[in-house]
């Protein structure tokens, strides 16, 4: 039977034939397994649990989910905040200024500038999120399975992205687009996942390989795991964090490249409500009636401000060289 510690200390050896004096805190941990020490309840953290401790404590993703959280919310349900029409206009009203239930003023057409600015969120939200899901997808398979597999066919895809690469993205869109006479989002949606897959591809194909080489990988491949249960259970989970850092950032661009699109008439048109429309339809009077460009111009950066700064702080907290 073991002999009562004293409370004032203990004796543990230190491995060269001396001894130390340890606290009765210490000497308890001593005795403790090596996992028992960790986190709370001796449960080792992940790099997910560390991270969404990370993000919690840090403001800027807290105030960009905010923003990104209301505007969810108002392209659900824009008429929480807007009870007007935007398609409805009053020519007698163009261009005026504020006035009491129009805080935004008018456009040119006289439609409510804060309507259609409430209504446009829906439109570049979802261009944003349906692009970037397609996107993510298409690039993180092909990227995945080129890592995965190597040889002939990651030869083939590494010269196949190097092509699309190449592709200046407005140029693009220009010539593509310009021949597409649908009013819905799906053509604009489409050519950015097909200019934009390579991308997330490259950074997929190069997290896949570096995750291959781990031993824990060799180890289920020497137990006789199928290369399906590899790439899906060992490979897929520890490559995926810089790809989602990746698209988080790009959907603010996405958002923006909508617009941009829309700004020089290839990509969506009326009646559909967008912010690249109303800028585009208010440049011609930025000096008569400044109030129109102002506030959905301000709307969209706001938005790709708020996408690109969840990013960093995604990446920050993904990131195991900056802890």
């Amino acid at each position: 039977m073991p002999e009562p510690q004293e409370p004032e200390g203990a004796i543990a050896g230190t491995g060269m034939g001396g001894a130390m004096d340890l606290a009765v805190s210490e000497a308890t941990t001593l005795e403790k397994g090596p996992g028992q020490a960790g986190g709370p309840q001796g449960k080792p953290r992940s790099l997910w649990s560390d991270a969404w401790r990370d993000l919690r404590r840090n403001p800027v993703f807290i105030i960009s989910g905010l923003v990104i959280l209301f505007l969810v919310v108002i392209s659900l349900w824009p008429s929480l905040i807007a009870s007007g029409n935007p398609l409805k206009c009053d020519l007698a009203k163009a261009q005026e200024g504020s006035q009491p239930g129009h805080p935004f003023g008018f456009d040119g057409q006289g439609c409510d500038v804060y309507t259609r600015t409430v209504y446009g969120a829906r439109t570049s939200v979802t261009v944003g999120v349906c692009a970037t899901l397609g996107v993510a997808i298409l690039g993180s398979v092909l990227g995945g399975l080129a890592g995965f597999f190597g040889g002939f066919w990651d030869s083939i895809l590494s010269r196949i992205t190097d092509v699309f690469f190449a592709i200046p993205v407005v140029l693009g869109g220009l010539v593509l687009l310009s021949v597409v006479t649908s009013n819905t989002v799906w053509p604009v949606i489409g050519f950015m996942v097909l200019l934009g897959w390579p991308q997330i591809s490259r950074i997929a194909r190069g997290s896949v390989i570096t995750a291959k080489q781990n031993d824990y990988v060799h180890a289920a491949k020497a137990l006789g795991a199928s290369n399906s249960r590899q790439l899906l259970r060992h490979i897929a989970p520890n490559a995926v964090a810089p790809v989602i850092v990746v698209a988080t950032i790009a959907l603010g661009t996405y958002i923006a490249l909508e617009a941009t699109l829309s700004y020089l008439g290839v990509g969506l048109k009326p009646p559909t409500v967008s912010w690249g429309i109303d800028i585009s339809a208010a440049s011609a009077y930025i000096r008569q009636a400044p109030h129109m460009l102002l506030w959905p111009a301000g709307a969209l950066a706001l938005t790709v401000l708020a996408f690109i700064m969840l990013g960093d702080a995604v990446r920050d907290a993904l990131d195991p060289k900056l802890r």
